[in-house]
């Protein structure tokens, strides 16, 4: 990846992850760890993959993006936030009664292809979208994020078989495989491991990828824009939490805001890397 846009998207996530962060300080609730971990990820795709656009949101060319955790809608909303989808300071209200920004995306959102946040139900709409497409001879793609507790829903393998029997080359699920659900590990709670090799079996092309490395994401994404006849899938290993020192790796953090001195320890050090990198 050419080092200055590379360093334009590290700086963009770290942006990302403070919106996240006032997001959820704000709300006094939320999922700041799933939301940190894909922060890179949509950081790549709204910023360096994705033809999007924010004074024409409803463009019907435009790449789809279906937030099948919804539960981590802070991270979609800080990333659309920076694309210019709508004002930052929207992200101080999330949650608020009344307030345009709620605790699941929601399609009336500039920006929200579909309301999500059931588990297990975002992959199945992805798959209509992207048939839609293929139906229509339309050229958009459909990328839609899974969490890798979420894989422990049958409907997910549902559509994993629909897509393969369709072969929906025109659709991406990556999965953020960070190894940690609301109840503890996702292999003591219901393991999904080998997720590769059942998304293989599934019929689908598997890629893996390092979650918080650009080059890594690009040349997955590269990848599987070269497969034709079949879905691909991503398995992208994250750090749930990451770049907040005592948020990753630490299960706690899947739906629990920080007070008022977590909040200011987590700035302070998002705060320093971002001045390290525009430095």
């Amino acid at each position: 990846m050419d080092s200055t846009l590379k360093k334009q998207l590290q700086i963009t996530a770290c942006k990302v992850r403070l919106g996240i962060l006032e997001g959820v300080f704000n709300a006094k609730s939320g999922h700041p760890g799933g939301s940190l971990s894909i922060a890179d990820l949509l950081t790549y795709l709204y910023f360096a993959k994705m033809n999007v656009y924010p004074d024409k949101p409803d463009e019907p060319s435009r790449d789809r993006l279906v937030l099948s955790k919804g539960h981590t809608a802070p991270a979609l909303y800080s990333t659309l936030a920076q694309k210019g989808f709508f004002p930052e300071e929207e992200l101080k209200s999330l949650r608020h009664i009344g307030a345009l920004l709620q605790g699941h995306p929601c399609i009336h959102i500039p920006g929200v292809d579909m309301s999500s946040g059931s588990l297990g139900q975002g992959i199945s709409v992805a798959c209509g979208m992207a048939l839609s497409g293929k139906i229509s001879d339309s050229t958009y793609k459909v990328y839609t994020i899974l969490g890798d507790g979420e894989i422990e829903e049958g409907q997910v393998w549902e559509a994993a078989m629909f897509a393969a029997h369709y072969k929906l080359d025109n659709l991406v699920a990556i999965v953020d495989n960070n190894g940690l659900q609301i109840d503890g590990k996702i292999e003591d709670v219901m393991s999904p491991y080998p997720i590769t090799d059942k998304f293989s079996a599934f019929g689908w092309h598997v890629i893996e990828a390092d979650a918080h490395d650009f080059d890594s994401l690009e040349k997955a994404f590269d990848e599987a824009e070269t497969i034709a006849n079949q879905p691909v899938c991503i398995v992208m290993k994250s750090v749930k939490g990451k770049g907040v020192s005592f948020m990753e790796n630490n299960v706690s953090w899947h739906g629990s805001a920080p007070n008022a001195e977590q909040y200011a320890q987590a700035v302070s050090e998002l705060t320093a890397q971002l001045k390290e990198l525009e430095g």
